[in-house]
């Protein structure tokens, strides 16, 4: 009877940091031959794709928050709702001055975003009307920067 056993976990399945920083060196000494691109580059796709994923997100929450503000009048809970804005925006500039190319992706998936902030608005407000169409502007620097509800 043989036995048969597992071959042994490469660096990136036993541990990923120390994968990263051996990368990471192999990268700056120029050591192309030894590196793991295979990995290298499913690391970088995920990478590209969370900090996508982390725009929409943060777009759909201050759209969510902008509706609210505009849209539901309930002055006990203005305050909650600015700091949220507040916390949206900050994060959003963020992310767009480490990677500015994600103003495209920001631009891209606005009108998702809003679809999805109305439906989970409509939702949590049914007794409110909103409007089915962005009534403002959605450039970045709008987006970012004006209280539409003043």
């Amino acid at each position: 009877m043989s036995q048969t056993t597992a071959p042994p976990l490469a660096l990136y399945e036993r541990d990923l940091d120390l994968w990263l920083e051996t990368a990471i060196a192999q990268l700056k000494a120029g050591d192309f031959h030894n590196l793991d691109i295979e990995n290298l580059i499913e690391e970088l796709e995920g990478l590209s794709g969370s900090n996508k994923r982390e725009i929409e997100h943060r777009l759909e929450r201050l759209i969510e928050h902008l509706l609210k503000r505009c849209y539901v009048n309930m002055p006990e809970c203005y305050r909650g709702w600015l700091l949220t804005i507040f916390d949206q925006r900050r994060d959003i500039n963020k992310l767009i001055r480490q990677s500015p190319s994600l103003k495209r992706h920001f631009l891209k998936m606005f009108d998702d975003c809003f679809e999805t902030s109305l439906k989970r608005i409509k939702i949590e407000y049914p007794d409110h009307q909103f409007p089915d169409i962005w009534q403002f502007g959605r450039d970045i620097d709008t987006m970012l920067n004006v209280d539409f509800w003043e």
